[in-house]
């Protein structure tokens, strides 16, 4: 779950940038950085940390250009460390710097092929620098004596050739323009735009709509799955589909959790969806217990409160703000170690005691992921005089990582994983707990886009839509658990 944005501009774009990566924040909290084009030359700053304690002044001053690529990161499977902040550069053929949204499934296979077949070295674990080299490779083998769109559609198809998984990638081209393309699933997302001011044209493309709405770019509409973007230095737009075939299945974490609610993905509204999910959510309340005697519905914030919302008006039950967030400390997902998560709860939330005492409290989250939040906070909900507590997830049981560019824990981690939802109850210390049922979850989304008739839906199904061997999700599991990033942070 990372942010990129890239702009093909008629004026200096560092600090649109800039802009555009505070607002897509949200989507990865580790590392940032920015790339520009100055004539000639790539201008290139990155480093750990957020947006705001990476780019002082004297290193926006040096990004010059009126191309430009951002990113902001959060780590994958094997993937920290600030050598792998991105974007990424490599100076053959022409200079490329890249950014890429996601996670490869072969990548390694594909850095196999790099050392034996392509002579290319992958200097870091990331699977974005092998992405990468897989594109540097495949535009090196086209005619370079004049490179046209034709030329660059054609190593894009070669990238999807090659490469299995869900990635969205904003690539620089020095002395011809910018590249986006995304997956032929279309799993992570990627949006274009486009603005006209006084001195002419401009391009944009995002993860999320949002940032292209602070910018003053008007959304266009979604990068196809499979679809390359060229914007060149001159401003041309040029678009072609180079990979046909696959179902078209973007992530539904996103409207759960990831994007921002005031985003449109894939022609839905975020916000909308999640209206959705409160209302399925309390019909299914309202089956499974008509008589539930619920006195208010408490929202965790924020991402859930769209959902809790709608659920509390078609229960007909008052809506309170029972929890006051610190917004200084980060999102408790993307933390690193099960240590800083536990620590950062109660830092990151305090209970309104008046909103709980003697009152049975739905407490409405948008998902259970290893459940050792939603305890803390169950807890937090008794401690502040709550009669009893239950708790309602948007989203199914996860019972299942996720390997398409969302760090998700190992599965010994979730805890859904091997367990019944009673189970779960009982492990979290509620005294009822209800989960979305994922066909309520997909009705909530498609409801948006009648067109999108699929989704991937793996971290609650296991479904794989670009299929997997069991001993990648072996692997992952020795690379994603919190001891294995620990020991990854000592050394």
């Amino acid at each position: 779950m990372c942010g990129i944005i890239g702009i093909v501009g008629t004026t200096e774009v560092a600090s649109a940038l800039y802009d555009g990566l505070t607002v897509l924040q949200h989507r990865g909290q580790d590392a940032a950085g920015i790339a520009t084009v100055d004539g000639s030359r790539l201008r290139l700053h990155k480093g750990n940390g957020l947006v705001r304690d990476v780019f002082g002044q004297v290193a926006m001053s040096g990004l010059r250009g009126r191309i430009g690529i951002g990113h902001c990161r959060y780590p994958t499977a094997g993937s920290e460390g600030s050598a792998e902040a991105q974007p990424f550069y490599v100076n053959s053929p022409y200079g490329i710097a890249f950014a890429h949204n996601g996670n490869l499934v072969n990548t390694d296979a594909l850095r196999r092929e790099m050392f034996q077949d392509d002579r290319r070295h992958i200097n870091t674990d990331s699977d974005s620098e092998v992405l990468l080299n897989v594109l540097a490779h495949e535009l090196q083998i086209q005619d370079r004596m004049e490179l046209t769109p034709d030329h660059i559609f054609k190593a894009v198809a070669g990238v999807h050739a090659r490469a299995r998984g869900g990635y969205a990638c904003i690539a620089l081209l020095l002395g011809y323009g910018l590249i986006a393309f995304r997956d032929p699933n279309g799993i992570r997302p990627l949006v274009l735009g486009e603005r006209i001011t006084a001195e002419g044209h401009e391009y944009a493309v995002a993860s999320e709509s949002v940032a292209l709405d602070v910018l003053g770019f008007k959304r266009i509409r979604d990068v196809a799955p499979g679809e390359a973007v060229i914007i060149t230095d001159a401003g041309q737009l040029y678009t072609r589909r180079c990979a046909e075939g696959a179902p078209h299945t973007p992530c539904i974490f996103e409207y759960v959790y990831l994007a921002r609610p005031d985003s449109m993905i894939e022609d839905v509204s975020v916000y909308k969806a999640r209206l959705r999910m409160g209302e399925k959510l309390a019909e299914k309340i309202l089956r499974e217990r008509p008589d539930h005697g619920i006195d208010a519905v408490i929202p965790i914030p924020d991402t859930a409160r769209t959902a809790a919302s709608a659920l509390a008006g078609a229960l007909g039950v008052p809506f309170r703000e029972g929890f006051v967030k610190n917004r200084y400390i980060g999102r408790t997902f993307i933390m690193p170690g099960q240590g800083e998560r536990v620590k950062s709860v109660r830092r990151k939330l305090n209970a309104i005691d008046l909103e709980f005492r003697k009152k049975n409290v739905l407490l409405v989250d948008d998902s259970i992921v290893r459940g050792t939040t939603s305890k803390q906070i169950i807890q937090m909900a008794r401690d502040a005089g709550a009669k009893n507590v239950y708790f309602a997830s948007a989203a199914p049981p996860v019972r299942y990582p996720n390997v398409y560019g969302i760090d998700m824990p190992s599965a010994s981690e979730l805890v859904a994983a091997g367990r019944t939802e009673k189970e779960v109850e009982q492990t979290l210390g509620a005294d009822w707990l209800i989960y979305q049922d994922l066909k309520d979850l997909v009705w909530a989304v498609q409801d948006g886009n009648e067109e999108l008739k699929r989704f991937d839906t793996s971290c609650f199904s296991g479904e794989y839509v670009t299929g997997l061997d069991q001993r990648y999700l072996e692997q992952i599991e020795m690379l994603r658990s919190d001891d294995a990033k620990a020991a990854r942070r000592v050394v």
